[in-house]
């Protein structure tokens, strides 16, 4: 069950790495005025997590016995997109123009954000157990980072 799941979501991550680079691409090709419109809504969403990660509560709660969809698990996890367009725009389309570098990007960062996924699955459990018996001080160290983050983007 657990490779199955695996695979899941390295086949999510390929998926919607493919479509944000193939986005990225074209977004920084056609239209670069976008790009202060683009860190404004970053930081905006940011900061709302942000607010959200602080204002968490403590509670861990338990499955109901159901597992995630791909479609819900990949698909509509907003955090993947963010990370994807964020690679691409940032840190791989400044540099890489051609073809073959950008699709070996794509593979790679899929892996490596698929990757970390996985290492969340190994040891989440031991994890889960140290946050919720620090929630407030995790809270406080994603939040601030959070906000670092959206502020980053402007400098």
């Amino acid at each position: 069950m657990a490779i199955c799941i695996n695979f899941n979501i390295l086949a999510g991550f390929a998926a919607v790495m493919s479509v944000c680079t193939l986005f990225s691409t074209t977004l920084s090709a056609y239209l670069p005025k976008v790009k202060i419109f683009m860190q404004f809504v970053g930081a905006a969403y940011m900061l709302y997590l942000a607010w959200k990660v602080w204002r968490s509560s403590a509670g861990v709660e338990a499955d109901d016995g159901k597992e995630a969809s791909f479609l819900s698990g990949m698909i509509l996890n907003p955090k993947i997109y963010i990370y994807a367009i964020t690679a691409m725009t940032l840190y791989i389309l400044p540099v890489y123009r051609s073809t073959g570098a950008v699709i070996g990007f794509t593979v790679l960062l899929a892996l490596i954000g698929a990757s970390g996924s996985f290492v969340w699955a190994l040891f989440g459990s031991a994890i889960c157990k140290f946050f919720s018996r620090h929630t407030k001080a995790v809270n406080l160290v994603m939040a601030l980072l959070l906000v670092y983050c959206a502020v980053a983007l402007f400098l």
